[in-house]
């Protein structure tokens, strides 16, 4: 029987893999850290997965960089974020610069342009397919739902208009979103506690009416 790699071990690999094949910056990622870490490893539940997504697009620096570090240390500590952010940048970075000694001559082959124009629209789908992914693991509830659509309809809106907006307003929309239909949620449930207790305080007086 074969032993298990370490964890720390496991971690470079398998970001390094990921780094090494995944075309289109990190939200093309996104489906393959899933696929690694919460449907076959399983050191993540989807529910942390999510909210690492959230947190990593938030936060300054890329997100492919910034996902690496949460998971490496929420699985090995601060060396396994160390190691997780060095794998999945090296194939990038050892990648550019081969390109760069051979820059002049790389785009002067035609077959390249074609190859790359290939790659997009896999990009598109790797962007598309983890968007969806996310949609369905996502909790369906009124919240959720009114907030997924509030943002996506002002991200039509805005793409429309070419209106440049970064991803972080989108969040933080979201977020002051999210926010706002809690506190409307609260405010309803307190409004309905007093007529919830009526009746158990009409059931406890019928019932010592009755024992006396």
């Amino acid at each position: 029987m074969k032993r298990p790699l370490p964890k720390l071990l496991q971690l470079f690999l398998s970001f390094l893999k990921i780094g090494a094949f995944t075309f289109g910056g990190g939200y093309a990622m996104i489906a393959f850290l899933e696929n690694e870490f919460v449907s076959r490893k399983k050191w993540l539940e989807k529910e942390e997965f999510l909210d690492m997504l959230g947190i990593a697009e938030s936060t300054p620096g890329p997100i492919a960089v910034n996902t690496a570090t949460y998971i490496g240390y929420k699985v090995a500590g601060v060396l396994g974020a160390v190691l997780s952010t060095l794998a999945v940048c090296l194939p990038a970075f050892a990648i550019i610069f081969v390109i760069s000694l051979f820059f002049d001559k790389f785009l002067s082959l035609t077959y390249v342009g074609y190859a790359f124009r290939g790659v997009q629209v896999a990009v598109v789908y790797l962007i598309g397919s983890a968007g969806v992914k996310v949609f369905k693991d996502m909790k369906k509830n009124v919240f959720s739902v009114i907030v997924a659509a509030a943002v996506f309809v002002a991200f039509i809106a805005l793409s429309l208009f070419s209106v440049k907006f970064s991803t972080v307003f989108y969040i933080l929309i979201a977020g002051a979103l999210g926010l706002m239909l809690y506190f409307i949620g609260r405010i309803r449930e307190r409004k309905q506690a007093p007529s919830s207790e009526e009746p158990s305080q009409d059931a406890a007086e019928e019932k010592k009416e009755g024992e006396q």
